[in-house]
């Protein structure tokens, strides 16, 4: 259920062993879809559906994708909802409640992300259905390969229903050698939002050490280099941003830090600290510039998605617009004319000869001939 990232990349891998059909309520998508296109920017997910043989289909009609089916995977978007304090986990209960109304007889398996205990809860509410949760650990624009390679596999069920999807999955696994645990649901949900939060605390980590140098004039390459080869530290997601973003990390440490309550947590609240004033700080760069018109080479985090919920940008282009500096944007995946009320460019070689400075949250092929006006923080081109 849903057409995300989570929701198509499952639905792609589970359909290589078994029948898969994806309820989604966009007709578009799914007219989409049913075509052979995908409706989300992944490479792999392109290639599987022009050149695999896959059993998969999509449908608006709830009551024909839910008949016959022996597991529900639930992976509709649960927002954060800042006056609530809390995930929004109505459409997941909404379909709990068709479910048990409707007596479903399989496994539900919820992959979106919850608060901790959510799951607990809604299995209490109905006792006639099994309800497990799986936590999902992909990376947009790599969705279906992280499903196909995953890091590990977390079952958050006993039960032997929801063990036995724990091996479906492993089945449709490129490796056999998958690390898994088996756990309650409530231990699962607190391993997904204190692994997201832990890569948040990371990044905003060495986004603190680029802050530092940049107001020192070190070179920050050098610096992450030299901390990174100790091995307990390692050289990965150590690249500088402008702050961490997407549609994980930022609404993931919030809830766990909801989940605290009164229970000390000053390391969560730091880091979401840290990553608003490293946004603040480098916007105030980008003020302090003589250039008055500036350019944004794409909104999404990470290269290779075309997805701008929740990016570092936003809040960036948010600051810039206070000031009298004209924004202007080059990124193909938006539609219309404007947005946020600046410029939308079609055309790159437009788009750099209109700019005076060109900000770039990751470096892409096109962007080395305008390296003497552009202001990137990406040192090892790596998402």
């Amino acid at each position: 259920v849903g057409m995300g990232y989570v929701g198509l990349a499952n639905a792609v891998m589970l359909s290589i062993k078994n029948e898969v059909c994806i309820l989604e309520i966009s007709s578009e998508k799914v007219d989409l879809f049913n075509r052979g296109i995908s409706p989300i920017q992944d490479q792999l997910i392109d290639h599987y559906l022009r050149n695999k043989k896959l059993r998969i289909s999509a449908s608006t009609d709830a009551k024909e994708v839910y008949k016959n089916a022996d597991f529900v995977i639930i992976c509709t978007p649960t927002d954060f909802i800042s006056k609530k304090n809390t995930f929004d986990t109505a459409s997941i209960e909404e379909i709990v409640s068709t479910l048990s109304l409707a007596n479903f007889k399989g496994l539900i398996v919820i992959k979106s992300t919850v608060p901790i205990g959510f799951t607990a809860t809604i299995s209490k509410r109905y006792k006639n259905l099994k309800i497990a949760f799986f936590p999902e650990f992909l990376r947009e624009g790599s969705a279906l390969q992280d499903c196909l390679e995953p890091s590990r596999l977390i079952c958050g069920s006993r039960e032997k229903t929801a063990i036995n999807f724990l091996e479906l999955l492993k089945e449709c696994c490129k490796s056999n050698e998958i690390e898994s645990l088996i756990t309650d649901s409530t231990e699962a949900e607190a391993i997904k939002l204190f692994s997201n939060s832990y890569l948040a605390m990371r990044v905003a980590f060495f986004n603190e050490l680029d802050t530092f140098a940049i107001s020192r004039s070190l070179n920050a390459e050098e610096i992450i280099k030299g901390i990174s080869l100790d091995q307990r530290i390692g050289n990965h997601y150590n690249n500088p941003s402008f702050g961490y973003g997407g549609y994980c990390l930022p609404k993931d440490i919030k809830q766990l830090s909801a989940n605290f309550e009164s229970t000390p947590h000053d390391l969560l609240k730091g880091v979401i600290s840290s990553n608003k004033k490293r946004k603040v700080h480098l916007s105030q760069l980008l003020i302090n510039s003589p250039a008055h018109v500036i350019g944004i080479y794409k909104l999404g985090m990470k290269a290779g998605s075309d997805n701008h919920r929740k990016s570092a940008i936003i809040d960036i282009i948010k600051e810039l617009k206070k000031t009298k500096k004209e924004i202007i944007i080059y990124d193909n995946s938006l539609t219309g004319k404007t947005f946020m009320g600046s410029k939308i460019f079609r055309k790159i070689d437009n788009f750099f000869a209109s700019s005076e400075l060109i900000i770039a949250n990751r470096l892409e092929i096109k962007l080395p001939s305008v390296k003497h006006m552009l202001f990137t923080r990406d040192i090892f081109n790596s998402n």
